[in-house]
């Protein structure tokens, strides 16, 4: 399939945000096909790690998304 990007422009913001989700869906649905540097790869699995030995130092998305909240104001 070729798409021409002129012609994502014309579409409306509703359509083209369902086209960058079809992307995106379809980049995550195969996880170790995005790269990841080295310096990521560690900083992954040293937060993994920290997350192991202490399962509930982890906090809510919902408490996270309040605090940043906050924060912007």
């Amino acid at each position: 399939m070729s798409v021409r990007i002129e012609e994502i422009l014309t579409l409306s913001v509703k359509k083209r945000l369902e086209i960058v989700e079809e992307i995106w869906d379809s980049i995550v649905s195969d996880p170790e096909a995005i790269p990841l540097t080295s310096a990521q790869r560690r900083e992954l699995d040293r937060r993994k790690r920290e997350h192991r030995s202490d399962p509930s130092a982890a906090k809510p998305w919902s408490e996270v998304r309040d605090r940043l909240q906050k924060r912007k104001k």
